[in-house]
């Protein structure tokens, strides 16, 4: 059985190098609003995915946006839920154990892979992909299925990066994310995962 325990946000150590800032925004504020008691229930019932390296470090395998949430409002402390102790290994072996479970994600904001040191130390560091934004509020606005797939999110990012062009106003956001729904529903989206035609309810 998987072991949840209490965990510093400081102690927190990125498998990915980007995050979707205005995903990030929106949870800290939906966070903040929540009372003490309600925020600690949240946490507990939705602990951030972690696997154990060297030195006990905690390396994050999901929920980096829910982890940059709480570092950029302030809040301390979460709930981690370790899913494998790899610390025993040799580094050489931690990332290829990693790499071999689809864990890590070393692409940068412009969907381009880099080298596994190009992923930040901290939460605090990672870079803003806008892109991953818009897949996320197309998500929620039903243009695709939410799915365990490893970084789902990041293959509708990429779909939409050579599709939509970048926004400077909330304006031009809203009108990109309704554009996101659309594409998603088309037949160039089938083979991303969570994928659904726009007659599914």
């Amino acid at each position: 059985m998987a072991t949840i325990t209490s965990i510093d946000i400081e102690q927190l150590r990125p498998l990915q190098a980007t995050v979707g800032m205005l995903e990030v925004d929106a949870k800290r504020k939906r966070l903040l609003a929540m009372d003490a008691k309600s925020l600690k229930d949240f946490l507990k019932a939705a602990p951030i995915p972690t696997v154990i390296g060297k030195r006990d470090r905690h390396y994050v395998i999901d929920h980096h946006h829910l982890a940059r949430a709480l570092w950029d409002g302030g809040i301390k402390k979460a709930f981690a839920v370790v899913v494998d102790d790899l610390s025993r290994l040799p580094d050489v072996k931690f990332w290829d154990t990693v790499i071999d479970k689809r864990w890590v994600h070393p692409y940068d904001e412009r969907g381009i892979l880099r080298a596994i040191s190009s992923i930040p130390d901290e939460v605090s560091a990672l870079a803003d992909d806008p892109y991953r934004s818009i897949a996320a509020f197309a998500r929620d606005a039903g243009g695709y299925l939410k799915t365990p797939e490893p970084f789902a999110e990041f293959q509708w990012a990429d779909f939409f990066r050579t599709r939509i062009p970048l926004w400077s106003s909330d304006s031009q956001f809203k009108a990109a994310v309704e554009q996101a729904v659309h594409l998603a529903w088309s037949p160039d989206a089938r083979t991303l995962p969570g994928f659904k035609s726009r007659r599914m309810k």
